[in-house]
Parts: structure tokens; C-alpha cells; sequence
């Protein structure tokens, strides 16, 4: 009788454990629930980073459009501002920027290349300068246009660490130099 009780139990705690073994009722919420959450930072992650180098891109693609106004003399002879300027290199960014307050320009004039100052936009607190002025030279002068945008970053997490700023933003930056044409005014 207690041979028989044994087997019993024996038994019942078998089928107990290969009934369990083999009940995956909610296995794939639990996978789910594991890799959910990496692979949904990670494609985060991806999208915010490209749309970074997009900003980026469109920034470079931007500047170097309107510094052509600059370099034959259009806006000298038009006599535009900082302001007027920088509208106009608004006007070829994306919607995504806010352009109107997180738009710096930095446009000076040289005498050579060898004069020419990129000195870090950033001081030491990790906190954009905003000393930058507008100086679009006359002809055959050297100009250096450099814009900063300072891109919000949304995704600190995994090690994926965009922000380069003291702020938490990753700041874009737009540079090109060149000659002004030999114009008159």
C-alpha cells in the first residue's frame, strides 16, 4: 500500500512537471516582454540618429546655397542684414528646425586663409557662445559662414548618447569658406 502511494506520487509529480514543461501558455508575452523593449530603443535610437545627419545635411546643403548670395555680391548689393540673411537661409531649411530662435550664423571676413579663426562655438560649461556677428566683406575678400543649430535629443539611453551639448542637444554645425567674387561694390 505504501509501494502504491509512492508510485502515485511518483506519478502525479511527473505529470505535474510535464504538464508544466509543456504549457506555454504566455511564453511569447514573456518573450515579448524581454525584447520588446531593446529592439524598440534600438529603432528609436536609428531613427533619431538619421534624422541627425539629415538635419545635419540639410543644414550644409542651406548654408551653402545662401552663401552664394554673399559670394556674388547679391547680398551686399541688396544690402542685407543678419536678419535678412538668415531668413533666407530659413527659407531652404526643413520645418522640422526652429529656425527663428535655434538658428545661430557666424559670418566673418579675412584678408587670407591662413587668418581664418574656427574657434569652438562652445564654452567650456558646454553651452553655445552666441557672440557671432555678420560681416559680409567686398570683393575678392575671404568669408567664413558657419551656422549652429542645436538639435533636441530625445533617445539617452543604451549608450546611444547623441547630445554634445551641456544643454542635452547635439549641436549641428555648417561651415564653407571662400572667395568673394571680384565685384565692385
Amino acid at each position: 500500500m505504501a509501494r502504491l502511494a509512492a508510485n502515485n506520487a511518483r506519478a502525479g509529480s511527473r505529470w505535474s512537471f510535464t504538464r508544466f514543461r509543456r504549457n506555454e501558455d504566455g511564453a511569447t508575452a514573456v518573450e515579448f516582454g524581454l525584447i520588446a523593449l531593446p529592439f524598440i530603443a534600438l529603432m528609436l535610437a536609428t531613427i533619431e540618429t538619421a534624422l541627425v545627419f539629415f538635419a545635419g545635411q540639410t543644414m550644409e546643403n542651406a548654408v551653402d546655397m545662401t552663401s552664394r548670395l554673399i559670394r556674388t555680391g547679391q547680398a551686399q548689393q541688396n544690402g542685407f542684414s543678419a536678419d535678412d540673411f538668415k531668413a533666407q537661409v530659413c527659407s531652404r531649411l526643413l520645418s522640422l528646425m526652429n529656425c527663428e530662435t535655434g538658428l545661430y550664423l557666424d559670418v566673418k571676413t579675412y584678408k587670407t586663409f591662413d587668418a581664418i579663426d574656427l574657434s569652438d562655438p562652445v564654452d567650456g560649461d558646454g553651452n553655445l557662445k552666441k557672440d557671432f556677428g555678420y560681416e559680409p566683406g567686398h570683393g575678392s575678400d575671404i568669408v567664413v559662414v558657419r551656422a549652429f543649430y542645436q538639435w533636441p535629443v530625445y533617445v539617452n539611453m543604451l549608450g546611444h548618447n547623441l547630445d554634445n551639448m551641456g544643454n542635452g542637444t547635439h549641436l549641428l554645425t555648417a561651415t564653407t569658406a571662400f572667395r568673394n567674387e571680384p565685384f565692385p561694390w
